[in-house]
């Protein structure tokens, strides 16, 4: 859609804003709420770096223009009511002044879910402690002795699923494959996989 055409079909307030929600494009986490305008909303398609309007300041700006948390656009939609906007963003440091990833960090209810992102999580956890060596870590240690142990590990693991499922034994198999996919993730950082690489191939086969 041309960005002209798509202006039109935004409602906004008597100030000329509409509202922002900025979501994690990977792990769908909700990071911050602002406002846009049609000038922010221009440069924030045309140049792929979110942009909103400040109403305290009363001006344009680009998030983390300062502080260097830049939010990449991946996604731009509106509501059925074109009175909101949600972009899908690649968050770079944390998104809240206050040093949180999200600014949505004061729980008041959370009845227990299944964390969504923990596969990016876990993701991420190997990769800092690849970049960021911790003594005693079992992950440095497969990284230190190198491919050949890390594939053997592999190998093992999807053994022990084999047999979880031939014993018959749920927690069993949830555990073995729980094993499994950690290593897994082990073998793709050493060997600079990355999870979108992996998201793109099987929604190619989706499709």
């Amino acid at each position: 859609m041309e960005i002209e055409k798509l202006l039109d079909k935004i409602k906004y307030n008597d100030k000329g804003l509409v509202v922002a929600v900025a979501q994690d494009y990977r792990t769908k986490e909700v990071l911050m709420v602002a406002y846009m305008n049609k000038e922010s909303i221009k440069k924030t398609l045309k140049e792929k770096q979110v942009h909103y309007f400040s109403r305290s300041r009363n001006c344009l700006w680009q998030k983390g223009e300062t502080s260097g948390n830049i939010q990449k656009l991946k996604g731009f939609y509106y509501d059925c009511d074109g009175d909101a906007i949600l972009l899908k963003v690649e968050q770079q440091g944390p998104a809240c002044h206050t040093g949180a990833y999200s600014c949505f960090f004061n729980k008041v209810y959370d009845e227990k879910a299944v964390d969504y992102a923990i596969i990016n999580k876990l993701y991420d956890r190997i990769i800092n402690r690849r970049d960021n060596p911790e003594e005693g870590s079992y992950t440095n240690y497969l990284f230190d002795k190198g491919l050949d142990k890390i594939l053997k590990k592999v190998g093992e693991e999807a053994s022990e699923v084999i047999i979880g499922a031939k014993n018959d034994d749920k927690d069993e198999l949830i555990y073995e494959m729980c094993d499994l996919i950690y290593h897994s993730l082990v073998l793709m950082v050493n060997e600079g996989i990355t999870l979108d690489d992996i998201r793109n191939e099987l929604k190619e086969r989706y499709e």
